[in-house]
């Protein structure tokens, strides 16, 4: 099993979670994230004032997958959430762990089964 994260821009995540669904993955956690990278931000200027902006709105997908399904969840996530044929910087990233154990609380269920459908 794997943990996968994935930091993506924001405006990618329909596209992302429709890339995923036609894998057959649809369990993903979705939190609003704030963060830098290689884009170091932007300068902004309001109310007459100019102020750097350095902490951009991601989204952080957090998605756990049995070995199987690990390529085909990272190909979906970077087709999909690329922009444009190669990509601009500020695209994201994805980190893949090892996922030692997962257990489903409703029914008990520990390891590949409570990940799987």
């Amino acid at each position: 099993m794997k943990y996968i994260v994935a930091i993506i821009r924001p405006e990618k995540l329909e596209a992302v979670q429709a890339a995923l669904n036609e894998r057959d993955i649809y369990l993903m956690t979705v939190s609003d994230v704030r963060g830098c990278g290689r884009q170091r931000g932007y300068t902004e200027v309001y109310r007459g004032k100019e102020f750097q902006v350095r902490l951009l709105p991601k989204l952080k997908l957090e998605i756990g997958v049995n070995d199987a399904f690990v390529q085909a969840t990272i190909e979906a996530v970077v087709h999909a959430a690329r922009s444009g044929e190669t990509g601009q910087i500020g695209d994201g990233k994805i980190f893949v762990l090892p996922l030692e154990d997962c257990v489903r609380i409703r029914t008990g269920e520990c390891g590949g089964q409570a990940i799987g459908p």
